[in-house]
């Protein structure tokens, strides 16, 4: 239940928030929408709690300042190396280690790669994460763990 009200408050805030439009009547239709949507899911089965993860909300909150230093970081370094045609860019894929426990923290660390310019995941499977960097100082920097321990924590 506490899932589907989440969907429901996620649902109703971004109409809202898309929408702009505070008037009585259009606000009642909004509910009513987001209200139908949720029956409809919750009949379908599909609110779930890796559908609707409200239990890694502060966590991930949390991360999103530090990855968003990471790919302010890895934008510099990739901007240098356009600019700069002197320094290497000696393309790397190689497989690395995913230690999360659950499919949503798996997905959460392979975008978080995929996020972070010069690093791109190709596919994941079996606890492994075939990742194609830029040069080896990107591949070296996810190898050295500290993004997915990070991304294990998000999902707790």
């Amino acid at each position: 239940m506490v899932h589907a009200i989440s969907l429901f408050v996620v649902m109703l805030g971004t109409w809202l928030l898309l929408s702009g439009i505070f008037e009585p009547f259009l606000l009642a239709l909004g509910v009513i929408s987001a209200a139908i949507v949720v029956a409809i899911a919750w009949r379908m089965d599909v609110i779930d709690r890796e559908g609707q993860p409200i239990h890694i909300t502060w966590r991930f909150i949390l991360y999103l300042p530090w990855l968003g230093w990471q790919i302010l970081l890895a934008n510099i370094d990739v901007l240098r190396r356009v600019l700069a045609p002197g320094l290497p860019i000696d393309p790397v894929l190689k497989c690395t280690a995913a230690s999360q426990t659950s499919d949503l923290g798996t997905v959460i660390y392979a975008n978080s790669i995929t996020l972070t310019p010069g690093t791109v995941s190709i596919t994941v499977e079996g606890g492994r994460i075939e990742v194609h960097a830029l040069t080896g100082a990107a591949m070296d920097a996810v190898d050295a763990g500290d993004m997915d321990r990070r991304a294990r924590r998000v999902e707790g």
